[in-house]
């Protein structure tokens, strides 16, 4: 395992561009695949969630080209797959197993989905019920720790029948499901969400020329739809600029550039919670169609508490640890709440959170759907671990350049699984003028303990 250790760093001063947007990417390749002929999809992350993806689709018979590390062209086969010599391996991605649900439950023919020991453990119940209600033959041979169906799921595909579904989460993934099995179905399908969740799979789906229809938080897909191949380009992640974003924003003085990155109004919620907490931010889209992207300025100064909760967080769902280290660093108490889906993802990062701010000296409250943490307390070094989840590995790595001392991020190669490239760009950015990258960031040789 790979462990970082980390010291205090002076305020960023610098322009940078992310990696591809992980979830595009995952349907860049999806949609591409299912769709009538080439397309060249550039911008797309090579991270391992995504290459899980992209050989998951091979096995089922699509050609796909790797002109470089993030251009790929596509040979889609029109929605007709064939059978996998084996099981297909979806690693530690949700997104693939979840959305090849979908794709699968309409394939004549017997396939068998596998992950890794943290994907077993996610909950799958919420995309077996409503395929199963469509036609499908799902079989989970896997159970949650709460009993829950998991992983590995076993798919004899079929006939399908398109349904009007209201689900009880607002989840993109569960909704992607859904509406890619509608596109095998017969007649139309409607899914109906508590609260707008990312519409990336409804954007996918207009830019092939599918023509989702939106009614307020219900979405329409019509069944037997072909997807038209169009060449894509994925935009930055800006769940991966939100690490910059805080680290930037919570430092007085400091002035960060992130070029070319997604802003998709279902996904950029942060820019709005940092400019609630006092931020100085500032967002130009530059490009509009199918996934709107361009640059955000942010002015580091003293942030402040809020809440966030409601309507907001399925829009802010993957940025809430770093979120809550902008909450460590500002002043006053920051409630985070209905944010139970947490607790649901590679790892429980309500929990996990709140032990390692806790680690750092953060006075942290743990409920059951969120955390109250009391900012501007001074921090010190801490030997913390992710529990193999990215988002909480590079959290406590971003809250380690603000604490005394040294801090150790324990088994950080997960990050290698949504941002291939973190630690490069932590070394280049953060270190003072002049001194060796290692002043503020270094591997260490260790075992973990």
């Amino acid at each position: 395992m790979t462990d970082w250790k980390i010291r205090r760093a002076p305020g960023i001063r610098t322009e940078l561009s992310v990696p591809g947007d992980k979830s595009i990417s995952h349907r860049a390749i999806m949609f591409a695949a299912m769709a009538n002929g080439t397309a060249t999809i550039t911008g797309f992350l090579p991270s391992e969630d995504c290459l899980s993806t992209m050989r998951a689709f091979q096995q089922l018979g699509v050609e796909i080209e790797r002109v470089d590390e993030t251009t790929v062209i596509v040979h889609g086969t029109g929605g007709k797959f064939t059978a996998p010599a084996g099981d297909i391996d979806c690693g530690n991605s949700g997104t693939t197993m979840r959305l090849l649900c979908g794709v699968l439950a309409a394939q004549p023919f017997r396939s068998r989905l596998t992950g890794d020991a943290s994907l077993s453990r996610r909950p799958m119940k919420r995309v077996i019920e409503p395929l199963t209600r469509m036609g499908a033959k799902i079989s989970a041979e896997g159970r949650t720790p709460k009993g829950d169906p998991s992983a590995p799921l076993v798919i004899e595909g079929g006939a399908l029948a398109g349904i009007d579904y209201t689900s009880p989460v607002a989840s993109a993934q569960v909704k992607s499901a859904i509406l890619i099995a509608g596109l095998f179905a017969r007649g139309t399908t409607s899914v109906t969400e508590p609260e707008q969740s990312r519409d990336h799979t409804e954007r996918m789906l207009t830019w092939h020329v599918a023509r989702p229809r939106r009614d307020g938080l219900k979405v329409t897909v019509v069944g037997g739809t072909t997807l038209e191949s169009r060449d894509f380009q994925v935009p930055g992640d800006i769940s991966s600029a939100a690490f910059w974003l805080v680290a930037a924003a919570a430092q007085p003085g400091s002035q960060l550039l992130v070029k070319d990155v997604g802003l998709n109004p279902t996904r950029s919620g942060i820019l709005a919670v940092l400019i609630r907490m006092g931020a100085r931010v500032k967002e130009k889209v530059e490009f509009a169609e199918g996934e709107a992207r361009g640059t955000v300025s942010i002015t580091g100064g003293q942030l402040r508490a809020t809440e966030i909760g409601g309507r907001e967080i399925p829009n802010v769902i993957d940025e809430l640890p770093i979120l809550a280290v902008a909450a460590a660093l500002a002043e006053g108490r920051t409630v985070i709440k209905d944010a139970r889906e947490l607790r649901v993802k590679e790892t429980d990062r309500i929990a996990a959170v709140a032990r390692n701010l806790r680690a750092f000296g953060v006075q942290v409250q743990e409920n059951d759907d969120g955390l109250e943490i009391e900012g501007g307390c001074e921090l010190h070094g801490a030997d913390v671990t992710s529990d193999g989840d990215h988002r909480i590995a590079m959290s406590s790595a971003i809250l380690g350049l603000f604490a005394k001392g040294t801090t150790i991020v324990r088994d950080t190669e997960c990050v290698n699984t949504s941002y291939p490239g973190f630690y490069e760009t932590l070394q280049r950015i953060m270190k003072p003028r002049g001194a060796p990258a290692t002043t503020v960031i270094s591997k260490l040789p260790v075992e973990n303990p």
